[in-house]
């Protein structure tokens, strides 16, 4: 069955969980071990209106998720940010290229955002390939960005950004 790229659900939290419980996921973003149900509720239950969350669905199963929010700055409502995994079963199967294809399709034809950004561990190379073929580009390293299985990791800070449009 093909992958479905939808909104979350809060049908979903559980599964969100369990994402989030597996250890490459964990080793590739700032999620603590050990997760409880009830922090996932809290967390994505009303999510504010400049957030979405969207889920990767094979077989009724949720193998991937990424959040996006929309800087609520003034000066920075052209920016967007986003956070994702893909389930450690379901990585270089294509869930993560479905999630990004449609969080830019939002970004750029709906929400006329003109910069998506991102952090990546620098050891990620998965994903970090995953968001080049998208455009991304580094823009910089944070040393010692956060704390991981006993050693600070470094990070890239990423963005993609999109050309000014014109009218016809």
């Amino acid at each position: 069955m093909p992958v479905i790229i939808r909104p979350s659900e809060p049908r979903d939290i559980p599964a969100i969980q369990q994402l989030y419980s597996c250890p490459n996921a964990q080793a590739g973003t700032l999620q603590l071990p050990l997760p409880s149900l009830s922090l996932w509720e809290k967390r994505m239950s009303n999510l504010p209106e400049n957030m979405y969350s969207l889920v990767a669905e094979e077989n009724n199963v949720i193998i991937g998720q990424l959040g996006f929010q929309v800087c609520e700055n003034q000066r920075r409502r052209h920016v967007g940010e986003f956070g994702m995994a893909v389930h450690d079963e379901h990585v270089g199967k294509g869930a993560g290229s479905k999630l990004l294809e449609k969080v830019l399709d939002l970004a750029d034809n709906w929400l006329n955002l003109r910069r998506i950004e991102l952090t990546v561990y620098c050891d990620n190379e998965a994903a970090i390939g995953l968001y080049k073929k998208f455009g991304f580009e580094i823009e910089g390293t944070a040393i010692g960005y956060a704390f991981r299985n006993g050693n600070y990791v470094d990070a890239y800070h990423m963005a993609r950004i999109t050309p000014s449009r014109q009218t016809r």
